[in-house]
């Protein structure tokens, strides 16, 4: 297994460009099931995410290629004529849980879909049950076994549906089923992500007619027919965030290009609060960072409020703050696997159920620890390159999941990383 091997103690300096965003890809990935003709995704992110899904395109008849741009980055070329399959194997969507994405894309052009619940990181209970309960409302008959869904319609219907939480893959699945549907589909309480937003943008250019994307409701009135486009995908806002934490961390100043901050407010008046020197100049962000100091409470929330992804990641930048920061974890119940790792680095945390107290520390110390899952695996990074000593990260796998070559990305601006076997 890969593991990463990272030398403290170097503070991260230079100009690094941000890549596409996971949490967008991945939906636009499956609405490209619903074209006629072909689709150019752009700015496709390197991560194991992406490879999944091309797997379960290819797996469903999707004829898809891919090149490498000049700036690192995929181009991605789906064409949907032959997918005819209806059926993603077990072991594809155990492999991450935006697998379920495909639902909603599946039904609407097959009328028919055979799927496992999903796997992905081990955060607690992410129940699709807003899922089931929406597509159920559209006409789709569902019977659960055995762990699986088998799911038939003859025709999707337009209908209003209340979403308990503003659940994002649940208003996606629903924008992916009413587009080509009969009549007018309304959410109410959306989720607002910017990557909302762009999924609508990329079916719009389709042809589909959905507006209120980036709202707490959504209309889709559904239409006959989607054309293939070619779209670039957003800038990932996750990944910003980290690697504007890594640069607080290591007390040095760097340039993010071609992010967007405007999606990134909270994150950025956090590291403000916290004694960031943050610029903005259109779409890139520089940092700087001479002293650390706490922010009294974090509390996750669906966005606009600080994004549940960025708690760990926040929360390896605070243990070498100065005061006591609290961490409250609204998203999901178990988010703080990362926590016993950082405490094999000197960090001085405690929680009780889903908050965590993080104390500041002098010093952070170089360790052999382990990646718990996605962001939590972030985290770790950020720590060893604020520690004094060498550290060793295994399990790196989830990292891949969401972070294009992270390894390259930190070595651009001088942090002594690399991967090893």
């Amino acid at each position: 297994m890969a593991k990463f091997v990272v030398s403290g103690g170097v503070p991260l300096c230079g100009v690094l460009d941000i890549q596409g965003a996971k949490n967008s890809v991945l939906p636009i990935m499956a609405a490209a099931l619903l074209a006629d003709g072909d689709c150019v995704i752009e700015h496709c992110p390197d991560i194991s995410d992406t490879d999944c899904a091309i797997e379960i395109l290819s797996e469903l008849g999707a004829f898809v290629s891919q090149k490498r741009d000049v700036d690192g980055s995929r181009t991605v070329y789906i064409n949907s004529s032959n997918a005819l399959g209806f059926e993603i194997p077990d072991k594809m969507m155990r492999k991450m849980r935006s697998s379920v994405i495909f639902l909603g894309a599946i039904l609407s052009r097959r009328g028919r879909a055979l799927i496992s619940f999903p796997g992905g990181c081990e955060l607690g209970p992410r129940p699709i049950d807003l899922h089931i309960s929406s597509l159920r409302k559209m006409g789709v008959r569902i019977n659960e076994t055995h762990g699986f869904l088998d799911c038939e319609c003859e025709r999707l219907h337009g209908t209003d549906i209340d979403l308990a939480f503003p659940s994002v893959g649940a208003t996606e699945n629903i924008m992916l089923a009413a587009a080509l549907c009969d009549g007018e589909t309304v959410i109410n309480n959306a989720a607002k992500e910017p990557e909302i937003e762009d999924l609508q943008n990329f079916l719009n250019k389709m042809g589909a007619r959905i507006s209120g994307a980036g709202t707490g409701c959504i209309k889709i009135n559904g239409v006959h027919r989607l054309n293939g486009v070619r779209h670039r995908v957003i800038p990932d806002r996750i990944a910003a965030g980290t690697y504007l934490c890594a640069v607080a961390a290591t007390r040095g100043n760097a340039l993010l290009k071609n992010a967007e901050p405007s999606h990134m407010s909270s994150t950025l008046a956090f590291l403000s609060d916290c004694g960031c020197d943050i610029k903005v100049f259109d779409k890139d962000i520089s940092v700087s960072c001479d002293e650390l100091h706490s922010v009294r409470h974090i509390r996750t929330m669906p966005y606009p409020g600080f994004p549940t992804d960025m708690q760990a990641v926040f929360m390896a930048l605070m243990t070498k703050a100065k005061g006591n920061s609290v961490f409250i974890e609204t998203i999901f119940e178990n988010r703080f696997k990362h926590i016993g790792e950082l405490h094999r680095m000197g960090a001085n945390i405690t929680t009780d159920g889903r908050v965590a107290v993080v104390e500041g520390v002098k010093k952070l110390y170089g360790a052999h620890v382990e990646s718990t899952d996605l962001r939590g695996g972030a985290s770790l990074i950020i720590a060893a390159l604020a520690a004094e000593g060498t550290s060793i990260i295994d399990n790196i796998f989830h990292i891949d999941r969401g972070y294009d070559h992270i390894e390259n990305a930190l070595s651009a601006l001088g942090a002594q990383i690399t991967r090893e076997q």
